[in-house]
């Protein structure tokens, strides 16, 4: 395995997250009750599995290696930029829940901010598709791509979050809301 096919495996499970989460914002439109619970759930995995595993590899690892040759500088500053809208996204999701969790009728930007995420990680994982592409034909070695691999195993914390994390989709996708 290489540091880029480690990143595509994610990108296996964040499509799994992308699906909860459109039937989750569709589910809400409709005017179904999702637990609360589990959309916090949702929240979770966002902070502690795109952002804090998969953003990291990405960002502490995979973009500066890349960027060491001096070659597809612009393509990592856009994913940079996107991260960060991630990030704020995911802000706006927490924040329009915990409204709604304190009795205010916060449904509709719930539900227009999970809508907005997965837009987002629609468009963005594609672009990182194109880019692992673009990295691993025309940048990294062999050599590299194992050592990147190593460095993601040797972080155990990581590995057991990872496990963690895959377990909560699990969790979701067989939720009652996301079977219907």
């Amino acid at each position: 395995m290489s540091g880029t096919e480690t990143l595509r495996e994610d990108h296996k499970q964040i499509r799994r997250l992308e699906k909860v989460i459109i039937k989750c914002y569709t589910e809400l439109y409709a005017g179904k009750n999702i637990p609360f619970s589990d959309i916090d759930k949702i929240t979770l995995i966002i902070e502690e599995f795109l952002d804090s595993i998969h953003y990291s590899r990405e960002e502490d690892s995979y973009f500066p290696c890349v960027a060491t040759y001096d070659h597809l500088k612009q393509e990592i500053r856009g994913l940079l930029i996107e991260h960060e809208f991630s990030r704020r996204i995911a802000l706006q999701i927490k924040k329009h829940l915990k409204r709604w969790k304190e009795g205010e009728d916060a449904r509709e930007p719930v539900a227009r901010y999970l809508k907005t995420y997965s837009v987002y990680l629609m468009d963005h994982m594609n672009k990182e598709e194109d880019f692992f592409d673009k990295a691993e034909t025309e940048v990294l070695s062999k050599e590299e791509e194992l050592d990147m691999y190593e460095q993601f195993r040797s972080v155990m914390t990581i590995s057991k979050k990872m496990e963690d994390m895959i377990k909560e989709i699990e969790y979701l996708e067989n939720q009652p809301w996301v079977q219907n």
